[in-house]
């Protein structure tokens, strides 16, 4: 049972003494209680030199709790370094030579996701492109391409460019119907809410701990569909990809009867133990309230921001929209750094400005970026001028910009 309110999983994070945190887009804010997980393991390798059973049993107790946080068996779930890394691992294992190769992406992806399948071409597939149109990808866009050809959809639930929700469960439908597998990249919405990924359908999700999840980069899952598990055997392994890594067998690749057999080198152990806090945390106030308060923040934020005249470019029905919501401004960086010296902490990608909400926001948070907006007004695009960023059509264009994808944060 949640045993935290908003305002006092709030007090657990200590940077809103001073600044307003609105970018869990990129990073989600530092505990106190994922820095004293991360202080157990520093204390661990103090006392114990090299206590990797203990590690180890951490890295499986994190296993077991995420796969509790999203409604999914703990042998479904692979602990990785990366969502790239659990995106290789599937890509590896499947076969593009067959009646099945085309793979089929949406617009709206996240480049590691693109360019993990673009690379597979070598392998024989055959990537198809799903087109927006304007700020939307609607499921109509892949009905269109998804045919008995096609092996597996890729898709993000929540775009990173301009918050847009892909309605999931509605491809999932499609793509089954029609005998392709569904990928889904759930890393920018996975811990903003409640999620059932039986329920959800999908073959294959990755996601990770950077975001709203809430703790450290170098830790990440891949879901894989319990009777998919013992179909495939990915190619890029490793010793802890074995039934018993401690065996040290090299003469020998034998695969687990679990997702563990999408595993390969030694589990990041300190990211999994700040990983154990966070989802502790989470699990103190509850997924469901954490979904109420970051859709009403949302909502307050993008009105507010729409009937100041901004460019708003994340849609307006709550179904098609996620934690994270885009304004257009003339220069993202130049504003990001003038929200900055205001004490906000925000982000964005090209020319769109992402704020992000999560339990830890409130209103007066809101408040905060949309006064700050407005005295840098002269920065934001006004829904009355001439658009003067790209079409959205480029977002997934092999051409786009470097200097638009280039940041440090996965996504």
């Amino acid at each position: 049972m949640p045993t935290l309110s908003p305002d006092q999983f709030r007090s657990r994070f200590p940077i809103f003494e001073r600044r307003i945190y609105v970018n869990s887009c990129s990073q989600g804010a530092l505990s106190t209680d994922v820095e004293g997980a991360v202080r157990e393991w520093t204390e661990s390798w103090h006392e114990g030199g090299s206590p990797w059973e203990l590690w180890v049993e951490k890295v499986e107790a994190l296993r077991t709790a995420f796969a509790a946080s999203i409604g999914a068996e703990r042998d479904e779930i692979a602990v990785m370094p990366s969502a790239s890394a659990g995106i290789n691992a599937i890509a590896s294992a499947l076969d593009f030579n067959g009646a099945r190769s085309n793979v089929v992406m949406g617009e709206f992806e996240f480049p590691t996701l693109a360019q993990i399948w673009l690379a597979q071409q070598r392998r024989g597939a055959i990537v198809r492109w799903a087109r927006a149109i304007g700020e939307r990808l609607e499921v109509g866009a892949y009905e269109r391409l998804v045919d008995e050809h096609t092996l597996v959809v890729p898709a993000t639930h929540v775009c990173f460019r301009n918050g847009h929700r892909t309605d999931i469960a509605a491809l999932t439908d499609l793509c089954h119907a029609r005998g392709a597998y569904v990928l889904l990249d759930d890393y920018q919405r996975t811990g903003s809410g409640p999620m059932d990924v039986h329920a959800l359908g999908v073959d294959f999700m990755v996601t990770g701990c950077l975001k709203y999840l809430l703790a450290a980069a170098g830790v990440a899952f891949l879901y894989v569909r319990h009777d998919l598990i013992e179909r495939l055997e990915p190619t890029i392994t490793g010793w802890f990809g074995r039934v018993n890594p401690f065996a040290f067998r090299i003469d020998q690749v034998d695969w687990p009867d679990t997702a563990r057999r999408f595993e390969s080198g030694t589990p990041p152990v300190p990211s999994a133990y700040a990983a154990l806090g966070a989802l502790a945390l989470l699990e103190r106030i509850g997924y469901e309230a954490v979904g109420r308060q970051v859709e009403r923040l949302v909502a307050r934020y993008r009105t507010a921001a729409e009937a100041g005249g901004f460019v708003v470019r994340t849609p307006a029905e709550p179904e098609r929209r996620g934690p994270l919501v885009v304004v257009q401004s003339l220069d993202g960086p130049a504003l990001v750094s003038r929200l900055g010296a205001r004490g906000i902490v925000a982000s964005c990608r090209g020319n769109g400005l992402r704020v992000s909400f999560h339990a830890y926001n409130n209103e007066a948070d809101v408040d905060g970026v949309v006064a700050a907006l407005e005295a840098e007004s002269a920065l934001l695009e006004r829904a009355s001028a001439p658009a003067v960023s790209a079409p959205a059509r480029a977002y997934g264009d092999v051409g786009q910009a470097a200097a638009d994808v280039a940041a440090p944060n996965r996504s």
